[in-house]
């Protein structure tokens, strides 16, 4: 992958969004590195618990406004973002179509990144649940998830990979080529999608209890450039105040024209709040 394509793959996964600046951004499953543009975030898992659930720290980074929720149930009002980014989160969770339709019910658009299948069948990370594909043949594309149920598809060269410490190598020569080891998805409107098969239980809960990834030079490089290229364009971003009842659920509002803070607001205590009220 020449530098030239390098860059213009970094620009359009990490900068070059399509949308006006005084657009309303959620980042869904945001972890320790959420989107520079993002207003308001999602994460899950939070803390330690799950650390194998995102990569590079044990803990979800509360640069915003960040909701301690589940994707597949979010607390937010129907149409309340512009934008949504979910980059490498579906990949990971039990029911992806469920996280889907809420992406289509609480924003208008949005950007998708999944781990492509059949890279991910040469090396793929034990925390991924799904093998991801985007179908051509149909107008829009259709999202496609199949489900794993074990991590290796070839559990004989899995093991020799693991074995002989060769999933380290091939992992950098598929990085080489990342445009081709990811699904880049830009949507608007609906998302055409096909789930076929579950997850079985006990995948699950292992890949769960997977341990975190570590940050290499590459990752903490494209997180610097991030930083660098879009430390004009955050400010703005940073300053915008926005109401509490202006983009939760009916039922999680407030009445006091309260403003969102940079911390973490806990969906499970906001419906306790609102039913002791």
């Amino acid at each position: 992958m020449s530098l030239l394509s390098q860059v213009r793959l970094f620009v359009e996964r990490r900068i070059d969004l399509p949308i006006p600046d005084d657009a309303l951004v959620l980042d869904v499953g945001s972890g320790d590195k959420p989107s520079w543009r993002a207003d308001v975030l999602l994460d899950r898992y939070i803390d330690a618990t799950y650390a194998g659930q995102r990569s590079g720290a044990r803990a979800a980074r509360v640069s915003r406004p960040l909701f301690d929720g589940d994707a597949a149930a979010m607390p937010f009002a129907d149409g309340a973002f512009d934008y949504t980014i979910c980059s490498n989160l579906l990949e990971h969770v039990p029911d992806p179509g469920a996280v889907l339709e809420e992406l289509m019910r609480v924003s208008r658009a949005g950007y998708i990144e999944v781990p492509e299948a059949a890279s991910a069948k040469i090396v793929d990370f034990p925390s991924h649940v799904w093998w991801c594909r985007l179908d051509g043949s149909t107008d829009p594309p259709t999202l496609t998830f199949e489900a794993k149920h074990s991590r290796w598809s070839d559990p004989e060269i899995g093991s020799y990979f693991e074995r002989t410490g060769l999933d380290r190598d091939v992992a950098k020569v598929l990085d080489s080529r990342f445009e081709d080891r990811v699904v880049m998805l830009h949507w608007r409107d609906r998302i055409s999608y096909r789930v076929d098969g579950d997850v079985p239980e006990g995948f699950m809960r292992a890949a769960l209890d997977q341990p975190g990834h570590t940050k290499d030079l590459r990752a903490l490089a494209i997180l610097a450039a991030t930083q660098l290229v879009t430390w004009r364009r955050r400010a703005p971003a940073r300053a915008r105040r926005i109401r509490f009842d202006d983009i939760v659920l009916p039922e999680l509002r407030r009445g006091d024209g309260s403003m969102l803070e940079r911390r973490i607001y806990r969906t499970d205590e906001l419906r306790r709040e609102r039913h002791d009220d």
